[in-house]
């Protein structure tokens, strides 16, 4: 049985240029697991807690020696001797050092990067891929599915600055056979999209998630320019494309109400939900994440009862991948899908414990990045090990999201047919 013999943390940069956390999990046969944390702009307040300095006079008062020091320190002590592969006694352990319900004490971002580096050396140990050491620690060895992605090519909300109120407008290729044809045919959509853009003299600058960032006439003036640079690359709309959208309506939700700023509008919990609902009858969404406030629960069950029926209806402020607050949501019907972030919960345990959560109540699970990411791509290894069906990892540009696409590239490619592409069968509708 290897044993975990090091354990070293340091401060590295995120694709915004602010501080994160980087962990080493160092095994006695020479194995070394790394894993970087990822860090949000539009937060959930139940999140668990991303620990940094609040030194104004180093980056800006975001650094994260305190995180690393956690690991250098306490953690390092308490995992010493420790199996690798006994990911949950891991988990549980720092869960049970840090003592606080969000991962205060230590930091999530401490936690998460010692977590998911452990997890890799563990898979290195076993001369196993990553997916494949995940699918065993979810209960379904060999069991494989290759993520439908959610390409989010136009950029506004936090992710922006720009007019547009929304957050992220997606395109997803459900008429595709495989991952590498999809990703082909949103890389071609991306294309022709800063074609349309420059036609119109629009800005082809890119936010946050490697999305264009123009300033538009109206939220649905991003949905025609995207249904533009479809038809343009030669899909059909509905059939081979559908599209999503990410409303982050916690940004824009203020004294009770939903004001879409950047067109003037300002709407009830009811007004919205209909104005989304009238999108996705213009429009092929058939998923809307956030589309409602956090603490807006009477207002997300009208939503759900409007279109849960056809629309995949995302939590991810809403459940911040915390299996109480999920469980909530299902008792109560409210949306029928979660997202899922390493780090708002913070352990690889935890997470795994949310998807099957979620699958066991009929809801699906959509694997996510964060905004502020690294070149990490261990979020493309959970979406296949565990079968979760989707994953959100940004744009057609940026190593930060594309490092994530071409991970399951190299992973399709090793399963080959082990690993089938569900398409529009992933969603609802």
């Amino acid at each position: 049985m290897a044993k975990i013999v090091d354990i070293k943390g340091r401060e590295v940069l995120d694709s915004r240029g602010n501080p994160t956390v980087e962990a080493d999990v160092l095994l006695d046969n020479g194995i070394i697991g790394s894993a970087c944390a990822p860090s949000g702009a539009s937060t959930g307040s139940r999140e668990a807690l991303e620990l940094r300095d609040g030194d104004k006079s180093r980056y800006l008062g975001k650094g994260v020696l305190k995180a690393v020091a956690n690991i250098n320190g306490p953690i390092r002590d308490l995992l010493l001797g420790k199996d690798p592969l006994d990911q949950k006694a891991l988990d549980h352990a720092m869960i049970k050092l840090d003592g606080t319900e969000n991962k205060g004490s230590l930091g999530a971002n401490a936690i998460l990067a010692v977590s998911l580096a452990a997890a890799k050396a563990a898979a290195q140990d076993q001369d196993l891929p990553l997916y494949a050491h995940i699918a065993n620690l979810n209960g379904t060895p060999g069991v494989y599915s290759m993520p439908v992605p959610m390409m989010n090519i136009i950029n506004g909300g936090e992710h922006a600055d720009n007019n547009v109120d929304i957050q992220e407008f997606m395109v997803q290729p459900v008429g595709a056979k495989t991952f590498s044809e999809g990703l082909r045919m949103g890389t071609e959509i991306f294309h022709h999209l800063k074609a349309v853009l420059k036609a119109r003299g629009l800005s082809t600058a890119v936010g946050d998630e490697g999305g264009f960032a123009p300033n538009l006439a109206s939220n649905e003036d991003a949905l025609k320019v995207i249904s533009e640079a479809v038809a343009n690359a030669g899909y059909k709309l509905g059939t081979d494309v559908t599209l999503a959208l990410d409303c982050a309506a916690s940004e824009f939700y203020e004294d009770g109400k939903y004001n879409l700023s950047g067109e003037g509008h300002v709407f009830t919990s009811e007004g919205f939900a209909d104005y989304l609902k009238g999108l996705c009858e213009r429009y092929p969404i058939i998923s809307v994440e956030d589309g409602l406030d956090e603490s807006d629960w009477a207002g997300w069950k009208v939503l759900t009862d409007k279109i849960g029926e056809k629309i995949q209806l995302v939590g991810d402020d809403l459940f911040v991948t915390n299996t109480k607050i999920l469980k909530e949501g299902i008792d109560k019907k409210i949306a029928n899908s979660i997202l899922i972030k390493f780090n708002q919960i913070g352990t690889l345990t935890e997470t795994l414990e949310a998807i099957q959560m979620a699958k066991a109540a009929g809801y699906t699970a959509v694997i996510s990045h964060r905004s502020g990411e690294t070149e990490d791509s261990t979020i493309a290894d959970l979406a296949v090990g565990t079968s979760a069906g989707q994953i959100k990892t940004g744009s057609l540009c940026r190593s930060d999201r594309v490092s994530k696409y071409n991970q399951l590239l190299r992973i399709e490619e090793q399963l080959g047919g082990k690993a089938k592409y569900n398409g529009r069968s992933e969603f609802r509708g």
